[in-house]
């Protein structure tokens, strides 16, 4: 227990004395004991506050702990990146034998630029997750951040949600229409399934990259892929795909292994 006060010190060995003299020598000697006392007491008075002791006067409050629910939110907001970094992001790409156009990311609300952010899912790193609602896609990362991308997401009634795996990836797919969506868009017949599908291209609905999303062992049909079309970014437009600008589905692509799970929330 620490102490904080001082014993006395013994008055042994001062000789009393009625003479003005001596007791003018005990006066002295009396103020220079109270001083040494004080000087004693504040120092052990500070030592006790250094090693966490308590006063004999009573505990002191104890201190409440300070929980943070992500520590990462206090010294970490997302950067929209600057005009040079996006020219750069959204410029013209040759790729695979086509020259991707530049994006007019001007006129894409800048929430919708790839960005890292911290990590709003709570997911594992390597994960996909699709907030259908916010019209973002996270692959979250080591370290409590998460690259976050634009999405296009499918029509009110051909959204789909749930869990699933990356079970193939694909550079400039062709695209074959499910015979679902031939039955109600004829004029798609030509891109069937039976007829091979759409060539790879720049008009190509899938874009410059496909992730094919399976869960449960069975292919959903639903897909995260690229886009000709900037203007779909942020919006409810597809036929229940996951729509990328086509500069970040190849990014996402080179980020993501096969067999990463994803999350779709509505």
């Amino acid at each position: 227990m620490c102490v904080t006060g001082v014993d006395p010190p013994s008055a042994k060995g001062v000789r009393p004395s009625s003479a003005t003299g001596n007791q003018t020598r005990v006066m002295s000697f009396e103020k220079s004991l109270s001083r040494r006392s004080f000087l004693s007491l504040s120092a052990m008075t500070a030592a006790s506050a250094l090693t966490g002791c308590a006063s004999t006067a009573g505990p002191s409050p104890m201190a409440q702990p300070v929980v943070m629910r992500n520590p990462i939110n206090m010294f970490q907001a997302p950067q929209t990146p600057g005009d040079a970094e996006l020219a750069v992001m959204y410029g013209p790409i040759e790729d695979g034998g086509f020259l991707i156009p530049a994006v007019p990311y001007q006129q894409i609300d800048p929430r919708f630029y790839r960005q890292q952010v911290v990590d709003p899912t709570g997911q594992a790193p390597g994960t996909i997750v699709v907030d259908t609602p916010s019209r973002f896609l996270y692959l979250v990362q080591p370290g409590g951040t998460a690259m976050r991308y634009g999405v296009g997401i499918g029509r009110e009634g051909f959204a789909w949600q749930g869990s699933g795996v990356i079970q193939w990836r694909q550079r400039w797919p062709r695209w074959k229409p499910p015979n679902e969506m031939v039955a109600r868009q004829p004029e798609l017949a030509k891109y069937s399934i039976e007829n091979g599908g759409m060539e790879p291209g720049l008009k190509n609905p899938l874009g410059a990259r496909a992730l094919y999303i399976f869960s449960s062992g069975e292919d959903t049909l639903y897909r995260l892929h690229g886009n000709p079309e900037w203007r779909s970014i942020g919006k409810a437009v597809s036929s229940g795909c996951v729509r990328l600008l086509n500069q970040d589905i190849i990014d996402l692509y080179d980020r993501v292994p096969n067999k990463a799970p994803v999350v779709v929330l509505q």
